[in-house]
């Protein structure tokens, strides 16, 4: 291979587009320094982080967060500021708190799907942290999660203990343990990623019905069921054809592993709303003409429900 060819190869690489993250603290260090909040999903009182309080309260959370965004970005990582994202998503509080419907095909969506949807990144970096001491040396074991933020898999991980240094601050610890293992890391990221531009990311649509409609996915339309022709629409706009009819009745269907376009025509990150809204336009157009209501889970979950709006 020729010179040219080599750098020709290395600028592509370097250009190579990558995902955008968002680091946030774990569930089990929010716990562990008393920062968690409880809410009520759909009757059920359920414990989740509180990152505003973290943020507002825990000078070492600032800081800690800041040198990986540091660290990520000196690696070309595109970073969405979570205090930022906290801040935008409280200026939108507002707006309707959880969507129901009479047929009880509401969709639960908790404050971390809600977070989720404003930040629209990625990957979700997940950190949790402790120091350690022993006489006058301090040492920070770390764990680090890289989290698909459409569907919560785990896509990269990584965990270690840095050796034992007279210094205090508590950045500085972080990097000296994390260096040696955040390249590694990062291409497990980029690995996820890359399967992404080729294979779709992953979503998971329901399709159900209200009670009030009288009709069902057994009703023909030119002697075939809409059930199928759901599903043909699938198979026509799914990346490659990529999904699994995982359960199917006469009153609902689920899609999982459903793959959509990482972007859209304009460039635009695609979720499940943007994707789900074309067969929500299909629906709704002759032969059709169905009234439905499209609600969403975060990023990655979507419910169209038949018969009403």
């Amino acid at each position: 291979m020729t010179l040219v060819a080599v750098l020709c190869l290395s600028f592509a690489f370097g250009q190579a587009k990558k995902p955008t993250i968002m680091v946030v603290p774990s569930d089990v260090w929010c716990n562990t320094n008393g920062y968690m909040m409880s809410f009520n999903n759909q009757g059920t009182i359920t414990k989740i982080p509180d990152f505003k309080k973290a943020f507002q309260e825990n000078a070492d959370l600032l800081a800690v967060i800041a040198k990986i965004n540091t660290l990520m970005a000196d690696r070309g990582f595109p970073l969405k500021d979570m205090a930022s994202a906290l801040k935008t998503l409280e200026s939108e509080s507002a707006e309707n708190a959880m969507l129901s419907s009479k047929s009880g095909a509401g969709v639960a969506e908790t404050p971390i799907d809600k977070l989720k949807k404003v930040a629209k990144a990625d990957i979700i970096m997940e950190l949790t942290w402790t120091v350690n001491t022993t006489g006058p040396k301090k040492s920070i074991t770390y764990t680090l999660k890289g989290l698909d933020a459409y569907t919560d898999k785990q896509v990269a991980g990584d965990t270690g203990t840095g050796a034992p240094s007279f210094s205090a601050e508590l950045p500085v610890l972080l990097e000296e343990a994390v260096l040696s293992h955040i390249d590694n890391f990062n291409m497990q990221l980029q690995a996820h990623f890359d399967d992404m531009f080729a294979n779709g990311r992953e979503i998971i649509v329901r399709i159900k019905k209200f009670d009030s409609w009288p009709d069902d996915l057994e009703k023909e339309f030119d002697g075939k069921e809409l059930g199928t022709v759901i599903e043909e629409w699938m198979t026509a706009n799914t990346v490659k054809g990529r999904y699994s009819l995982s359960d199917s009745t006469e009153g609902m269907q689920l899609y999982e592993q459903v793959r959509i376009p990482l972007y859209d025509a304009s460039g635009k990150a695609t979720d499940a709303r943007g994707f789900l809204k074309g067969l929500q336009t299909f629906l709704k157009a002759p032969p059709y003409a169905i009234t439905n209501k499209l609600m969403m889970k975060g990023l990655g979950q979507a419910v169209i429900v038949l018969g009403e709006k």
